[in-house]
């Protein structure tokens, strides 16, 4: 079975990564916990690239990181990049977007997910990008999933993220989408 090593040390993301894969034949395993990848990208791409080019480059095999997050439009797409450092905690990134968005008409936004898939020599072996249209909601709404979750509302579904069954988010979530354009890619690979 080919093991792909995931650029990250969250053992949650490896979990929720490996639920998507299960059917593909790879088998996922963390980074080491001593490297540390720059994200100086100035896209998710770049970002997701660069963190899977160093992984493989370090490790000497297959690796494949993700990079995401939300945009707002009213914020000019913010936070953006910078979602996870959009403040110390979810509570506090939360209130930052739904502060910035007082007063404003325009509540839609989109979550993008970036996955690059990367040789052992650090050559780009596959990716994909899912994108989730979406709209902030006025205040939060569920208690599933994390982060933006709760304000996160799908309109086609009328709830937040944080509404949604695991399977549901599955399937319609950011990641889900490019996990989707990707599998196709893997089964190739493998």
């Amino acid at each position: 079975m080919p093991r792909l090593v995931v650029a990250t040390g969250n053992p949650g993301k490896l979990a929720e990564l490996q639920a998507y894969l299960n059917d593909t034949g790879w088998e996922l395993a963390l980074k080491p916990p001593e490297l540390e990848i720059e994200e100086t990208g100035t896209t998710f791409l770049e970002n997701a690239r660069l963190k899977a080019s160093q992984i493989a480059l370090a490790t000497g095999e297959w690796a494949i990181a993700d990079d995401s997050g939300l945009a707002v439009t009213a914020l000019n797409g913010a936070p953006g990049l910078y979602s996870a450092r959009y403040g110390a905690t979810d509570a506090e990134r939360i209130n930052r977007v739904l502060t910035g968005l007082a007063g404003q008409g325009d509540r839609s936004a989109h979550f993008i997910c970036a996955l690059v898939v990367v040789r052992p020599d650090g050559t780009v072996a596959a990716e994909a990008e899912g994108i989730c249209p979406g709209e902030i909601t006025e205040e939060p709404r569920g208690q599933n999933g994390f982060g933006y979750d709760p304000i996160f509302g799908v309109p086609e579904l009328g709830c937040t993220y944080a509404e949604m069954s695991a399977a549901q988010k599955h399937d319609l979530s950011h990641r889900g989408r490019a996990i989707a354009l990707l599998k196709p890619q893997l089964a190739a690979l493998g």
